[in-house]
Parts: C-alpha cells; sequence; structure tokens
C-alpha cells in the first residue's frame, strides 16, 4: 500500500468512493462512455460479489456507495473496473491512481451520501431534477422500471 494510505476494510461497512479521471479531465461527458461504464460496473458487480446501493457519473469523476466484495478485496474490484474501462479509452492516461475511501457505518451517513450524490448534477448546474440525470442510481430509488446496474436497498 503506497506510503500515508489507509483504507479500513473488512470492517463490515460501506465505503463510499470517489474515482476521480486523470487531471479531473472530462472524460465522462459522452452517453457512449456513461453507458460503457454502467455496463462495467455491473459487470464488475456480479463477478465480485459486492452491492451497489448507488452511484452517479460526473464528467470528470464517479461516487460508488457499495460493500465490500464477497472474500475478495474491494480494491481489487476498484481495480478491474478502471482497468477495463481504460480498455475501452483511446485516452493515455484515464483514472487518477488511486481512489478515495470512506467507511459509511451509520444509517443517518448512509443517507446523506445517497442525497450526495443524487443531488451532484443538480448542485453542479447540469440538470434541474435529479430524476434528470440517467447516469446515477436515483431513478433506481425513484420508479420500478429496470436498471442498467443493480441497485440494493
Amino acid at each position: 500500500m503506497p506510503k500515508g494510505l489507509y483504507r479500513r476494510h473488512n470492517t463490515g461497512d460501506l465505503h463510499f468512493i470517489t474515482i476521480s479521471c486523470y487531471r479531473h479531465s472530462h472524460l465522462l461527458k459522452s452517453p457512449e462512455a456513461c453507458n460503457t461504464l454502467q455496463r462495467i460496473i455491473e459487470e464488475t458487480r456480479q463477478k465480485y460479489l459486492f452491492h451497489i446501493l448507488g452511484y452517479v457519473f460526473m464528467s470528470n469523476h464517479i461516487h460508488l456507495l457499495v460493500t465490500e466484495p464477497d472474500g475478495k478485496k474491494l480494491g481489487t474490484a476498484i481495480q478491474v473496473l478502471k482497468q477495463r474501462f481504460s480498455r475501452t479509452r483511446t485516452d493515455e492516461f484515464v483514472w487518477e491512481p488511486r481512489y478515495h475511501d470512506f467507511n459509511v457505518f451509520t444509517e443517518a451517513k448512509r443517507i446523506e451520501k445517497l442525497r450526495y450524490m443524487h443531488r451532484n448534477p443538480v448542485k453542479a448546474g447540469i440538470v434541474e431534477r435529479p430524476e434528470d440525470w440517467p447516469w446515477s442510481s436515483f431513478n433506481a430509488y425513484a420508479t420500478n422500471q429496470p436498471h442498467p446496474v443493480q441497485i440494493s436497498r
């Protein structure tokens, strides 16, 4: 593990993950990139057996609220997700090397993080309402319609 980086895993906590695009470039601004990332996240979730409680894609970063994988390291699942998406791109660098991981250990904090994620596109001025942003888990909570990423509530 890199010097100064400490992650608290195997705690049973949820993890609020932030993954930034390389030098905050806007690599997720196209629907094609976001749709590809949704597909890769769902495939990675299935392979590594973790639950996704929420997510949002912004143009230069993503947030995930996830459980730890069943019998595998969370860092490995994140690494695979990043590598698989990078292979779909022509950019030399896609992601920052590290990701931010915040342990979520209370129900109040879980709700806070979900609200933060779902309101992020509204706060950024991209859409007027969370339900207008197709690259988040908001509509999985708000409707009974199929969603490209399986969301655990």
